[in-house]
């Protein structure tokens, strides 16, 4: 059972999503060693060194939590420059559930600090809540680019981050097209408003797509998608990278100076608005989860996931009826 820190909550994990993050720490992204696991959906168990108005506001409540835990959170001082201007997911010194140092949602219980959590409102289950994280995580592009100035956007990639940030934008903009591989994956894309178009995923792409767009998101999860991405950006238009991967991506930087490309590199998001966005129904995730697997079978899990066709697999935590 983990300790719990002052101002800390200790969160008995309901569902946990499977992201392609986590396949990567496997293969030795961030050399990562210990329990893997950032989206979660959770109930508060206990809270520890609080009011007791705050303890009575925490209690028993659905959570969801960004993952950054900042110097502050841990006791740690003097706080970083990033902390005093207010930028605590690029805290210095700090810790990340399930990634980085702090033990993640593939388990019964998880601790996080309280002012990293989130309540869940009523009007939203738990299989949307799992999704909260990585929601916002594309929400995050809603806040890095000028949206007044965009009619129409390209996402490349058609897997689970992909399908989450075409429909954040198309939230935004009138029109989003979204390459992929998978015709059952881009036809998700189309049932949700956005146009879908199916290419190859290698060189002959970059010959195929003719379209051009002010803003591309690169979100292929592969470092195929890169070169495509410089392609069909117009010049003095944005390219925005969401892909992580462990190994090298070769890249030509050519198209970039050539064309004036902005390159955005974009990772954690509101969470606030992505809880927003499904409470108002505007988004519905729901159709992306492919299979629910019980927490013992974990490895099992991760296994299928990586399977052709597989979306969302989200990890059940058995909740005790009393």
């Amino acid at each position: 059972m983990p300790k719990l820190r002052p101002g800390w909550a200790l969160v008995r994990v309901r569902l946990a999503g499977i992201c392609n993050t986590d396949v990567e720490l496997l293969h030795g992204y961030y050399n990562f060693r210990g329990v893997p696991g950032h989206e979660f959906v959770g109930t508060v168990e206990q809270v520890r060194g609080v009011s007791i108005a705050e303890k009575k506001k925490w209690l028993g409540r659905r959570v969801c939590g960004e993952i950054n835990i900042s110097c502050r959170a841990l006791g740690r001082r003097p706080i970083c420059d990033f902390c005093r201007r207010g930028l605590k997911t690029h805290c210095a010194r700090r810790t990340v559930l399930g990634i980085i140092g702090h033990p993640g949602a593939y388990a019964e219980f998880l601790t996080l600090p309280l002012e990293n959590l989130h309540a869940v409102p009523d009007g939203v289950s738990d299989e949307q809540a799992v999704f909260v994280e990585p929601l916002a995580a594309a929400c995050k592009i809603l806040e890095q680019v000028e949206m007044r100035n965009v009619r129409e956007a390209a996402v490349l990639g058609d897997g689970k981050l992909a399908q989450l940030i075409a429909r954040g934008l198309r939230t935004a903009i009138p029109r989003v097209v979204m390459y992929g591989k998978h015709e059952k994956k881009l036809a998700l894309a189309r049932e949700a408003g956005m146009v879908a178009k199916k290419v190859r995923g290698d060189a002959s792409d970059l010959m195929r797509v003719q379209e051009t767009f002010r803003l591309v998101v690169e979100a292929t999860g592969s470092p195929t998608g890169l070169a495509l991405a410089q392609e069909i950006t117009e010049s003095r238009g944005t390219l925005v990278l969401k892909s992580t991967f462990h190994g090298a991506a070769p890249v030509e930087t050519w198209p970039i100076v050539v064309k004036e490309i902005t390159v955005v590199g974009s990772r954690c998001g509101p969470f606030a608005k992505a809880i927003a966005l499904l409470r108002s129904k505007r988004i519905d995730p729901t159709p992306l989860i492919t299979y629910r697997f019980p927490l013992a079978e974990a490895p099992a899990a991760i296994a299928f996931t990586q399977k052709p066709g597989v979306m969302k697999i989200l990890l059940e935590q058995k909740q005790d009826r009393n």
